[in-house]
């Protein structure tokens, strides 16, 4: 494994899970409910900005790896199947909209997986509707974490809405990589 700075940045994107999941199970007496959704929207935003920087650095620093193209995703997923298990706990997000995403997340990991396995590993490379899939999956999330109005917008009701469109973009996302790799799938058969 190569050591370097996108590397580490993904680690320690990785140990914040657990801190970002323990702040909303502390006892109301240790820190008020504002503070643990002010506190768990800024860890999750700084794990957003991570992995952006992460990847900016691998490419500036020319210090990409194969470590840091396997650890940096799953990083990313971990981080958004935790926020979205501690969502659908405090009944902020849905059981059904948190198995969308997941459950996308998990069929395209395998799909690339597997598709690189048989050297076809670009015809399912992240695409434009992937990002922003993405962007809109990252920006509901933050909402549904922070939770409390802000001069008067209903947060919630923003980050309910966003999450809405980001299993929407979650599932085109999905059909067009799958659209992708079927030529090469049924090649294969």
């Amino acid at each position: 494994m190569h050591w370097n700075i996108p590397n580490t940045l993904t680690v320690t994107r990785i140990l914040m899970i657990p801190i970002f999941v323990g702040i909303f199970y502390m006892p109301v007496s240790v820190i008020p409910a504002h503070w643990v959704n002010f506190s768990a929207a800024v860890l999750f935003a700084l794990a957003a900005l991570t992995d952006w920087f992460d990847g900016y650095l691998a490419r500036k620093l020319n210090q990409t790896s194969a470590f840091g193209a396997f650890l940096d995703p799953v990083a990313d997923k971990l981080m958004v199947a935790a926020a979205l298990v501690v969502l659908v706990d405090f009944e902020r997000v849905g059981a059904v909209i948190a198995f969308i995403i997941i459950g996308r997340e998990i069929a395209i990991s395998a799909l690339r997986e597997w598709m690189a396995g048989m050297g076809e590993g670009s015809s399912v490379a992240v695409a434009q509707i992937g990002k922003f899939k993405t962007t809109v999956q990252m920006a509901a999330i933050l909402f549904l974490l922070y939770h409390d109005p802000i001069a008067g917008l209903d947060i919630q009701l923003v980050g309910t809405v966003l999450v809405w469109i980001a299993a929407f973009l979650t599932l085109l996302s999905m059909a067009y990589y799958l659209k992708a790799a079927w030529p090469r799938m049924k090649e294969r058969k």
